[in-house]
Parts: C-alpha cells; sequence; structure tokens
C-alpha cells in the first residue's frame, strides 16, 4: 500500500505518491482544480489505482504558527475527500515546503515556467516525505 502526499491550492493541487514500502515519497502529478466533486474523483481513481491507503496533507501555516485562511477550505476539502475515500488524512505543517521545493527544482531545471509546472507536485512529495520521515 502507498502513502499520497497533497499540496492543496485553489487553482492546483500537487499530489505525490510514496513507494509501497512508505520509504521514498515521489512527484506524481499536479490537478488542475475543476470543481471539488470533480477533484475528488480524480483523487478517487489515483487512490484506487494506486492502491493508496493513507493520505497526507500540507496544511498552510503563517511563520507565527497559526493556521492560514485557506486552511478552512483545506480542511473542507479533506473532510469531504476522507467521507468518500474512507481513509483518515493526517495534516502536516506545510510551512516553506514551496521554498524549499523551488530550492531543489533550480539544480535541475533552469526555465523558471518549467519548474512552476513542476512546482506543486514536488513541494507535496517534500510535505509527504516529511511525514514518512516522522513516522520511522
Amino acid at each position: 500500500m502507498k502513502a499520497m502526499g497533497i499540496d492543496f491550492g485553489l487553482a492546483r493541487m500537487g499530489i505525490a505518491l510514496s513507494d509501497e514500502t512508505k520509504f521514498l515519497a515521489s512527484p506524481y502529478m499536479i490537478l488542475k482544480r475543476k470543481g471539488d466533486q470533480t477533484d475528488i474523483d480524480i483523487l478517487l481513481d489515483i487512490i484506487e489505482k494506486e492502491k493508496v491507503d493513507e493520505i497526507v496533507c500540507g496544511l498552510p501555516y503563517n511563520m507565527q504558527g497559526e493556521e492560514q485562511n485557506i486552511a478552512v477550505k483545506t480542511r473542507a476539502f479533506m473532510d469531504k475527500l476522507a467521507e468518500q475515500s474512507g481513509i483518515d488524512i493526517h495534516y502536516v505543517d506545510e510551512r516553506l515546503s514551496s521554498v524549499m521545493a523551488e530550492e531543489i527544482l533550480k539544480k535541475t531545471e533552469r526555465d523558471w515556467k518549467k519548474r512552476k509546472e513542476k512546482l506543486d507536485s514536488a513541494a507535496a512529495s517534500i510535505i509527504l516525505q516529511d511525514y514518512l520521515d516522522i513516522r520511522r
């Protein structure tokens, strides 16, 4: 079974998956948002196809450790996903995950537009990897 990492956004969601041993997280895809139920249906298909039994979502905090406004929307969406998938959602602090993803991508991709296309799924893999590392 695998774990799925989600970097939630209003326009896009980054998706990452672990290997079957839940040791290593890798970027999987970027989901361009079409609407909550359509997006959930796409995630449910991935969950079934990839045999996902655990979901980790980055929760946005500001630098003072307080949840940002988008956290309410994040939790609402994830509650719907948990209800329809039957899988519990684990939340992790996603502060600086996009910054870290950008730094990693700079090393392999010089073109900003190409980096931007990969940024959300790279951030999701960082969120998921942090969770997997803490669990070990």
